[in-house]
């Protein structure tokens, strides 16, 4: 594998500067806490090691933190896929600027590649950490010709926001949790149910959110006022995906770390 090095950002510099697109802050560190809980011993001590420390909660929105940097300005389209809802991965040409389904396989190869660099290895395991939470947002496989629900305008509670940002953002902080408070609160499964959510590919998790977002775009109007009655029906759904996008991601990391 050819060898990649890119100069970390200080993290006090982008936080001034984020581009709020997916999950939010909160959601994000959901899904590296969840994650966290369910690393083995010996992938806890390599993530450790490679993250100095730091938590995945932690690092899981440097891939947002970033993108005030044109120096990584080519990652910006690995944090989604666009696809029409009538057709599946790989029917149509992929973006050849890539995608999150090519970034999370991108992240993976580097972190299983012997040879690659520790600076490398550190800054894909942050990467990866971070476009799992976005496949798992259901408008980050959604159409192209509405970027994800981000020109679906509605107004959330009176104040105008757009069908992207109320999945991201606005019914998670609707709540008012820290995402301890949120992660420490989400749905429990049985064993039989997490062992089919960890049944599945990367692929899968692709389609599944695709298959969410078909639900999500015939739930609005343009321009429709959503409230409570919306949070009640969907909020739900989003801490399903913060759930499962944590165990899934202890999956993946175990897998890779763990042989």
């Amino acid at each position: 594998m050819k060898k990649l090095f890119l100069p970390f950002l200080i993290l006090q510099f982008a936080f001034t500067n984020v581009q709020v697109s997916d999950w939010g802050q909160t959601g994000h560190r959901v899904i590296g806490f969840v994650a966290e809980k369910h690393l083995t011993k010996k992938t806890k001590a390599a993530v450790d090691d490679l993250l100095q420390g730091e938590s995945l909660a932690f690092v899981s929105t440097y891939g947002d933190e970033i993108r005030s940097n044109k120096e990584f300005k080519h990652f910006d389209p690995w944090h989604y896929v666009n696809m029409p809802l009538d057709k599946r991965y790989g029917d149509e040409k992929p973006n050849p600027k890539g995608d999150v389904y090519n970034a999370i396989q991108h992240c993976v190869g580097v972190l299983q590649d012997n040879e690659a660099r520790r600076e490398d290895k550190a800054l894909y395991l942050r990467l990866l950490i971070h476009f799992v939470g976005d496949m798992h947002q259901p408008l980050h496989v959604g159409r192209s010709e509405d970027r994800g629900g981000n020109d679906i305008t509605v107004f959330w509670f009176g104040k105008k926001s757009n069908l992207h940002k109320v999945w991201d953002i606005e019914m998670i902080n609707g709540y008012q949790m820290s995402y301890t408070e949120l992660a420490n609160n989400l749905p429990i499964y049985t064993a039989e149910k997490q062992q089919t959510i960890l049944s599945t590919s990367v692929l899968d998790w692709m389609h599944e959110s695709q298959s969410y977002a078909k639900q999500i775009y015939g739930s609005v109007a343009q321009d429709e006022f959503l409230g409570h009655a919306y949070q009640r029906e969907y909020f739900p759904l989003v801490r399903h995906r913060l759930h499962k996008g944590g165990l899934r991601l202890a999956k993946l990391l175990n897998d890779i770390f763990d042989k």
